[in-house]
């Protein structure tokens, strides 16, 4: 049974030996002698109760995953710090998504195996604003460090700055290289575009036109994931060198390109929204009737072009390349109606994320790379290995 504590600072103000502590049981009434009642009815309305934590900050003793919908879940397992105060950091992520369910798994994982309380924040939107008021709630719970997948890189370096001058931050799944973040737990983007370009273009050996579908250019990843995919259906012997020096040698983000055999014909976006992605695929496809292949880039686009190409009749005439573990993805994969996909490791990024932030909330310096850069490889899943890697990929996630 839940007790409610109430304190009454105008009573222990006159009389500091006397500590009242009203407790309410099921079918139990504590009795004051009359003396007391008067002087509890007029103090009580000034005395402050303490509540049970919201959902949104609550906590579980089991280490089960809660909710990933709800954002602010936390997870926690193990013992309580020799001190008596038990470490707790957050894991923020861009938005609500199956693609960070597993990246929530794998903060559960660690948090048990690390002896750390992790508070995993989902922003109901992808939106920078949100991000930003999610991150100053959870900071105002008393967190000790913090990860963080930034939604708007360059425009939030000064915030994200403000936030390392006062308790450690790392980035995971897309970087913020300007900022003063500790260390970037992720892949190399580019080259995961690259390896998106690739399957596109085995789909697609004549050539054609070609459609990038993505949920925004803001961000760090977002970038050099769709210049991957361009460079290669473009011929060009790149790597992420050439950017990281040359900023303005990105493609513009309107317009054509074209190159020998491949013409993007345009790059559209759905900031973060399914429903967006869905509807902008099914105009391009009437569009550009002349199509011949599709990159979604993030992990909801691929479903998206996938099923406005079956309300076209479509599938099958225009190839899809994709990222991301979607499981309407997959089943196309498997079924031949998709060309294959990048994949990320989620989970890592989780488990990783809260093992380094507990390393260096304990003082260790070796945990961070003198490249500040953790490399979580991506892969590419195609007809040959989709089914045992969706097997490994239900294990994960517990099915």
């Amino acid at each position: 049974m839940k007790q409610s504590a109430v304190w009454c600072p105008f009573v222990s103000a006159f009389w500091p030996e006397i500590l009242i502590q009203a407790r309410i049981e099921e079918g139990t009434v504590m009795r004051f002698r009359s003396s007391w009642v008067l002087l509890l009815g007029l103090v009580l309305a000034g005395c402050q109760v303490e509540q049970p934590p919201t959902p949104e900050s609550s906590t579980t003793d089991s280490g089960e995953k809660k909710d990933s919908t709800t954002p602010g879940s936390t997870a926690e397992g193990g013992t309580e710090e020799k001190s008596g105060e038990r470490k707790s950091v957050a894991f923020v992520t861009n938005q609500i998504a199956d693609f960070w369910k597993i990246a929530e798994a794998g903060c559960v994982a660690a948090s048990k195996e690390f002896d750390i309380d992790v508070q995993v924040i989902m922003p109901p939107e992808a939106s920078a604003v949100v991000q930003k008021q999610k991150v100053e709630d959870v900071m105002t719970g008393g967190i000790q460090a913090i990860a963080i997948s930034p939604l708007d890189a360059d425009n939030q370096v000064e915030w994200i700055n403000s936030i390392a001058a006062k308790i450690p931050l790392i980035t995971h799944d897309s970087d913020a290289p300007k900022s003063n973040r500790l260390v970037y737990i992720g892949m190399d983007n580019y080259a995961a575009g690259r390896a998106c370009g690739e399957i596109l273009k085995n789909a697609l050996p004549d050539g054609g036109q070609v459609l990038l579908c993505i949920g925004r250019l803001e961000q760090d990843n977002s970038k050099y994931r769709r210049q991957g995919v361009i460079d290669v259906l473009m011929g060009r012997d790149r790597g992420i060198d050439f950017y990281q020096s040359q900023p303005d040698a990105f493609d513009p983000n309107e317009g054509e390109i074209k190159g020998d055999k491949y013409t993007i014909v345009a790059t559209v976006t759905d900031q973060g929204k399914p429903e967006v992605a869905l509807q902008k695929a099914e105009d391009a496809i009437v569009t550009y009737p002349e199509l011949k292949g599709m990159a979604g880039l993030f992990e909801y686009n691929p479903p998206a072009c996938y099923q406005a190409l079956k309300k076209a009749g479509k599938v099958g005439q225009v190839a899809i390349a994709g990222f991301d573990e979607n499981d309407v993805t997959l089943q196309a994969i498997k079924d031949g109606e998709c060309a294959g996909t990048v994949v990320q490791n989620p989970y890592e990024y989780g488990f990783q994320s809260v093992r380094v932030l507990k390393e260096i909330l304990a003082g260790s310096k070796d945990v961070i790379p003198e490249s500040k850069y953790i490399d979580i490889a991506p892969r590419s899943i195609t007809k040959e290995n989709v089914e045992a890697y969706w097997e490994e990929l239900k294990r994960l996630k517990g099915q």
